[in-house]
């Protein structure tokens, strides 16, 4: 480690020393171990021919500030081989403080980039990603989202609320190029100290290490988010519409759907990217007529005595710039060797979708469908005695523009107005001996507002009108905010 850590001190020595003689603003500062030892090959022979010019002079000793490190330099000699005149002490002196400050920033900039640059990686949020793009060590990002909601007529036992729905950490660590671990820490609803979820709780969303092998394969393995849909894997209130998530990628895919496993990832081709896990199966004992929901493990001692299945690809056409298309599928036991009606039962699970995004210049086009089956449902509904659906299904699409740059072309703000269409049924097919519930089966018409006043904060506004086949759902108006870091 010693032996490291003084060549990586002498090759950002020998890296300032070649920028002292050159013009400011001639050299891009690295921000990776990479990056340093590139410009230093480089430049190897430049070092050589200006070590072999001074070091024919004595040394004059010169201590680097906050280093610890002590470093000689030479005094260069006249063309008549006399000692160097003030003229050139003087330039030598400023050489060696422009080699102690350059040093200096080498070493906090491979610690600390200059600038945050939000860029999804490997299918997470941007904020999510942070760790990602940091040469060695601690990354902390983060997102929150609070809104208010009005219920349209207060029907029913529904009442107007406002909620600091997520305040969110993310904390990483890239021990080496090859080993990371990526965190997200989750605080709901603003408190703890009631006892009850609908009042807040803490959780962990994911927290898991990355094992980089190649590009074409690499592992991950601890408490990982299911690769399904759009919004389980980027939930980050900026990149979606809208103050709540959309109702099909709650319900039908459990956003946020998290299980403890291990898998691999990776690109095939640069336009063609995968993620597989194994995982601790659903739990059955938790699905209701709302769907699966409730069967989720969340790595909070959480049932395996059956296992899921977890895939998902995604493409991006060279043809169709701003395009990614894609699919994912879970299949499993839930039945986890417990009793349901007096007898155990397999309850396979299976859960598809597939999904379209389309980003060009200010419009932005998404369309997600997803179905799932159920086996043993009838044993299922009987232990619980409620109908759980042995079909279920979903499917919406949204569009919206960012109209700001037509009124301020030269304008970095954002504003979109936005407009999504939901299908979904819990109990698209009741089992046998069950009759179907049509208070599950809604359609959502939504319209709202989006805008960006920086791209780290959203303020966002819509409007939701729920029509439910069977009996009443209330309408709702959202105002809200968000924002990563």
């Amino acid at each position: 480690m010693k032996n490291n850590r003084k060549s990586l001190i002498n090759g950002a020595i020998l890296t300032a020393l070649v920028v002292s003689s050159m013009p400011a603003g001639a050299l891009d500062k690295p921000k990776t171990m990479e990056d340093m030892w590139k410009i230093i090959q480089a430049q190897q022979k430049q070092i050589d021919d200006m070590k072999a010019k001074m070091g024919s002079a004595p040394p004059t000793a010169a201590v680097l500030p906050n280093t610890g490190t002590q470093t000689a330099v030479n005094t260069a000699q006249n063309t008549g081989g006399n000692v160097a005149n003030s003229t050139n002490v003087k330039n030598l002196e400023r050489k060696t403080d422009i080699l102690s400050q350059e040093v200096e920033k080498l070493r906090t900039n491979l610690a600390i980039p200059e600038e945050a640059k939000y860029k999804s990686a490997y299918g997470l949020g941007p904020a999510a990603s942070k760790v990602y793009a940091v040469g060695k060590g601690l990354s902390i990002g983060g997102y929150g989202e609070g809104s208010y909601q009005d219920i349209v007529g207060d029907k029913g036992d529904s009442n107007d609320s406002a909620d600091l729905e997520r305040m969110v950490l993310y904390v990483g660590y890239k021990f080496t190029d090859r080993i990371l671990f990526n965190s997200e820490i989750e605080f709901e609803h603003a408190t703890t100290g009631e006892g009850s979820e609908e009042k807040g709780e803490v959780s962990v969303e994911f927290a898991a290490l990355d094992f980089f092998i190649d590009p074409m394969a690499n592992v991950r393995a601890g408490l990982v988010l299911m690769p399904m849909g759009f919004i389980n894997l980027i939930h980050e209130p900026l990149f979606y519409f809208g103050n709540q998530r959309p109702v099909v990628e709650q319900r039908i895919i459990p956003t946020t759907w998290r299980e403890f496993g291990v898998g691999v990832f990776g690109a095939i081709t640069p336009n063609f990217t995968y993620t597989a896990y194994v995982v601790n199966g659903l739990d059955a004992q938790g699905f209701t007529s709302d769907g699966i929901r409730e069967g989720r493990g969340g790595g909070s001692n959480a049932k395996a005595e059956d296992f899921g299945y977890v895939a998902r690809m995604d493409y991006v056409p060279d043809a169709l710039p701003g395009t990614t298309v894609g699919a994912s599928a879970y299949v499993g036991n839930s039945g986890q060797n417990q009793v349901y009606a007096g007898q155990k039962a397999d309850a396979f699970t299976q859960l598809y979708e597939a999904h379209v995004q389309w980003k060009y210049r200010g419009f932005e086009f998404r369309t997600l469908g997803s179905w799932g089956h159920i086996n043993n449902a009838n044993l299922l509904s009987a232990s619980i005695g409620e109908v759980v659906g042995s079909q279920n299904y979903g499917w919406y699409t949204e569009a919206g523009y960012d109209v700001l740059p037509l009124i301020l072309p030269d304008t970095t703000q954002y504003l979109a107005p936005f407009f999504r269409y939901e299908k979904v049924d819990t109990v698209a097919k009741a089992p046998s001996g069950w009759a179907d519930d049509l208070t599950k089966d809604w359609q959502i018409y939504q319209v709202g507002l989006q805008y960006k006043p920086i791209p780290n904060v959203v303020i966002k506004a819509d409007y939701r009108n729920f029509v439910a086949k069977e009996g009443t759902h209330p309408d709702d108006f959202n105002l809200g905010l968000g924002f990563i870091f």
